[in-house]
C-alpha cells in the first residue's frame, strides 16, 4: 500500500514526504518540476530521498489526466496528500490559465483518481487562507462567508473546496481541505515575503513594503503545518451521517491550519534584521491588487477534531530560516 503526495518537490510536500517515510509508509511523490521558481531548489529538496527505498518519485503533471492515470496504474494507493498547485496571488494576475489548468483541472484529476480506487481511505488537499478575501471579521473562521475572493488564485482554491464537497457527497470519498496560513521555514518558497526580504537585505537592496507596512499575517512554521497534515491524514471524516458542513452529511470537512496569531509585517522585518545583523532599506508602497491587509486563523475546529496545537513563534521560526538560508547559499 502507498500514500501519494502531489507537489512532492515543493516546500510543504518535501516535509510531508519525509514525515510519512519516517513512519515507515511507502510514499509515491509526484511533481512536474515547473519553473515558477528555481528548479534547482526543488531538485535539492528531492535529494533528501536519494537511496530511500520506501520513496518513489515520478516526474509528471497531474493536470494531464492520461499521464497521471498511466503512471499510477496498479500502484495500490490508499491515501493522498494533494499539495501540488500553481501558487502565488500576484502571479495569478499575470498568468490565469496556469491556475485554471493546475488548480482546477488538476484538482479534478486527483479527485477522479481517488474515487476510482477501491477501499480508498482519505484525501487531504491544500486550500488557502486567501479564500477569505478582505474579510474584516477576525480571526477568520470556517463559518465565515468566503464568496468574495480578491484573486484568481483564491477563487481556484474556493472552487476546489466546492468541487471536493460535491465529489464527497456523490461518491462518499473521505476528504479534508486545509486552509494554510502563510507557511514559512527552512526550504521555503522563494516568492514569499520573508524569503524575498532576507535575500534583499543580505544583498543591500531595497525591500518593497506594501500598504505602507500596515499588514498582518498569521505566520505558521513548517513543522507545525506538517504535524497537522499528518494527524489529519490518519483521522479521516467518518461517513456515518455526521454533518461536517451545514446541510450535508458528506464525509468532507474544511479546516483552518495556522498559528492563531496575527503578526505585524514591520515587526517581522525587524526580526529578520536582528537575525541577519543588518538593517533593511524599506520602500513603502500601496496595497497590491489581489492582496489582503490581514490574516488571522481561528484554529478551534482543527484543535477539537485532531488536537492540533502549533508551538513555534516567529521569534523562533524566522531565525531558523535565516540560519538555513545562510548555510544553503553559503553566505
Amino acid at each position: 500500500m502507498s500514500i501519494l503526495v502531489t507537489g512532492a518537490a515543493g516546500f510543504i510536500g518535501m516535509y510531508v514526504c519525509q514525515a510519512l517515510v519516517s513512519r515507515g509508509e511507502h510514499v509515491i511523490g509526484i511533481d512536474n518540476l515547473n519553473d515558477y521558481y528555481d528548479v534547482s531548489l526543488k531538485q535539492a529538496r528531492l535529494a533528501h530521498f536519494d537511496n530511500i527505498k520506501n520513496f518513489q518519485f515520478i516526474e509528471l503533471d497531474f493536470s494531464n489526466n492520461k499521464q497521471l492515470q498511466k503512471a499510477l496504474k496498479e500502484k495500490n494507493i490508499t491515501k493522498i496528500v494533494h499539495l501540488g498547485a500553481q501558487a502565488g496571488v500576484r502571479y495569478s494576475i499575470e498568468n490565469p490559465s496556469a491556475y485554471v489548468q493546475s488548480n482546477l483541472v488538476g484538482h479534478v484529476n486527483i479527485l477522479e483518481l481517488s474515487r476510482k480506487i477501491d477501499s480508498f481511505e482519505h484525501l487531504v488537499y491544500a486550500s488557502s487562507s486567501s479564500v477569505y478575501g478582505d474579510n474584516k471579521l477576525m480571526p477568520f473562521s470556517e463559518k465565515h462567508a468566503v464568496n468574495t475572493p480578491l484573486s484568481l488564485y483564491a477563487a481556484t482554491k474556493k472552487s476546489d473546496e466546492l468541487i471536493s464537497q460535491s465529489y464527497s457527497h456523490l461518491f462518499r470519498v473521505p476528504m479534508t481541505g486545509l486552509r494554510f496560513f502563510t507557511v514559512y521555514g527552512p526550504w521555503g518558497r522563494p516568492d514569499m515575503a520573508y524569503w524575498l526580504f532576507t535575500k534583499a537585505i543580505l544583498e543591500g537592496k531595497a525591500i518593497k513594503v506594501f500598504n505602507n507596512g500596515e499588514m498582518r499575517r498569521d505566520f505558521t512554521y513548517i513543522d507545525d503545518i506538517v504535524t497537522g497534515i499528518i494527524d489529519c491524514l490518519y483521522n479521516a471524516p467518518i461517513d456515518d451521517g455526521t454533518h461536517y458542513v451545514d446541510n450535508s452529511n458528506a464525509p468532507h470537512r474544511v479546516f483552518n491550519i495556522g498559528n492563531n496569531k496575527s503578526e505585524n509585517l514591520l515587526e517581522m522585518i525587524e526580526l529578520l534584521e536582528n537575525s541577519l545583523g543588518k538593517k533593511a532599506i524599506k520602500v513603502f508602497e500601496p496595497m497590491q491588487p489581489g492582496d489582503v491587509k490581514e490574516t488571522y486563523a481561528d484554529i478551534s475546529a482543527i484543535q477539537n477534531a485532531i488536537g492540533y496545537s502549533p508551538s513555534t513563534t516567529i521569534k523562533t521560526g524566522l531565525p531558523r530560516f535565516v540560519s538555513w538560508y545562510r548555510k544553503f547559499y553559503d553566505i
